[in-house]
């Protein structure tokens, strides 16, 4: 098979694809413990800065604030996170709760089979290949401050 000298159709399209076909990939695994992957991330990031104010955590998580607000509501209802007052009466904490932390933690365990099976899939080598053609890629567009809505 030849290879091409000049990339043929749309980058964007094609990073959305395998955007795509990756999300499922986690959602098949980590749905079997209750949660979708990005409720997993949010109370993964949770646990790892502690009590933090939302703007702070919208900003860790490059996506707006009103994204986060929606995908923090089912988790406040369920219970696994709580939002109380912050350091003045205008600003708030979002922080995990014990049952919070023992969801995240189940859904860890599907996380890293759905983890060892992309590298099974993919070759390890591809998976560390990857990973840095993204993170030169990201250096290289910049833009690191600006939230994106959908996540």
């Amino acid at each position: 098979m030849d290879t091409p000298t000049k990339p043929r159709g749309c980058t964007s399209f094609k990073v959305r694809q395998l955007s795509r076909r990756l999300s499922q990939h986690y959602d098949a695994e980590v749905s079997q413990s209750g949660l979708k992957t990005t409720q997993y991330s949010l109370l993964s990031h949770l646990a790892r800065l502690g009590p933090t104010r939302p703007v702070d955590l919208a900003a860790e998580l490059k996506m707006t604030a009103s994204t986060l607000s929606r995908n923090l509501q089912p988790l406040i209802v369920a219970g696994w996170i709580t939002q109380g007052a912050g350091a003045d009466a205008r600003s708030r904490l979002v922080q995990l709760t014990e049952e919070g932390e023992i969801k995240r933690r189940e859904a860890l365990a599907h996380w890293k089979t759905a983890q060892q099976k992309l590298n099974a899939l993919l070759g390890v080598e591809r998976v560390l290949a990857l990973h840095l053609l993204i993170d030169e890629a990201m250096e290289l567009l910049g833009g690191e401050d600006e939230p994106v809505g959908d996540d």
